[in-house]
């Protein structure tokens, strides 16, 4: 599967020193390198089907599956809500529920790549580009499908700051949208038949471990070109 990313990330990952030593809580902490690589080689959790980029704690205590809930951001700068979906897909639907929801957005839209290449944990560079053509992008973007999908140390949004709405396909491979009136989103999740439990935990919300390799450094810079985002 590519080497570990250098840390174990969980929702506490900013507070996180950058060594590679395991926290005393971890479900990692006791099992031996054989159980782990076996950990690490289990994708498929009932009907969905992990990326390669990310696996849950050993101990599970999140189990992946479909879904999506609704949340809120605050953004605290003009203290507003802002509603957020947020979704889990399996592997096989993940980039055609991507594509089909970037499309709503519009005919020209806005880029951020996102990566932790090389970084600390709970540290990334964001790169942006500017009004890009959505065929462009798109076409662009299933060229680089392997690396969008499988590199724990990618991700990227894509937004209209004319709406103001944002997608995103994190590093976790969880899908996430932004904005007022998500309905249209909302509409394509369920006609991919992802169930709307608000109940529903993500990957993200326990110990979890990502996972990239040299190739996937290599794709990105290749990607960052392909989309004119030539500096950090």
């Amino acid at each position: 599967m590519g080497f570990l990313k250098s840390f174990f990330d969980d929702v506490f990952a900013d507070e996180r020193p950058a060594a590679v030593s395991v926290p005393p809580t971890s479900s990692f902490e006791q099992i031996s390198e054989r159980d782990l690589e076996a950990h690490l080689q289990v994708d498929r959790y009932g009907d969905f089907l992990l990326t390669g980029a990310v696996r849950p704690s050993f101990n599970l205590e999140v189990v992946p599956t479909a879904g999506y809930r609704h949340d809120v951001y605050r953004d605290e700068e003009n203290r507003t809500d802002v509603p957020v979906l947020m979704a889990a897909a399996s592997r096989e639907y993940l980039m055609d529920i991507f594509m089909e929801l970037i499309e709503q957005l519009g005919p020209t839209v806005d880029v951020v790549l996102e990566t932790s290449h090389g970084h600390r944990a709970g540290h990334h560079t964001d790169l942006y580009r500017e009004h890009i053509d959505m065929p462009i992008l798109q076409s662009t973007l299933w060229d680089f499908e392997d690396l969008l999908l499988n590199d724990g140390c990618t991700g990227i949004a894509v937004l209209n700051p004319k709406v103001p709405q944002e997608i995103q396909l994190d590093e976790h491979k969880l899908l996430i949208a932004y904005g007022a009136n998500l309905s249209s989103y909302e509409e394509i999740l369920d006609e991919h038949q992802l169930p709307c439990r608000e109940e529903i935990r993500f990957i993200t919300e326990a110990e979890h471990v990502h996972s990239s390799n040299e190739s996937y450094v290599r794709e990105f810079e290749e990607l960052k070109m392909r989309l004119g985002m030539d500096g950090e």
